[in-house]
């Protein structure tokens, strides 16, 4: 799991396994694969270096080399 911020600052975790999309128009949308759109206060390099750290650290890059 992540952590996220709502755009009013409460902080909460997803899956990064169930993020289908990301956009930017203006704020940072996540598209999930069930269809619901989350609206978060991290950029997409926050977001991508968030999701690559909890690869590591579950330890999903040594299947992947």
């Amino acid at each position: 799991m992540i952590k996220v911020s709502r755009l009013d600052g409460k902080e909460y975790y997803i899956n990064p396994h169930q993020i289908e999309s990301i956009e930017v128009h203006p704020d940072t949308t996540l598209l999930m694969l069930s269809g619901k759109h989350v609206v978060v206060r991290e950029s997409v390099d926050e977001l991508i270096d968030n999701i690559v750290e909890y690869r590591r650290r579950i330890g999903l890059f040594k299947n992947e080399e």
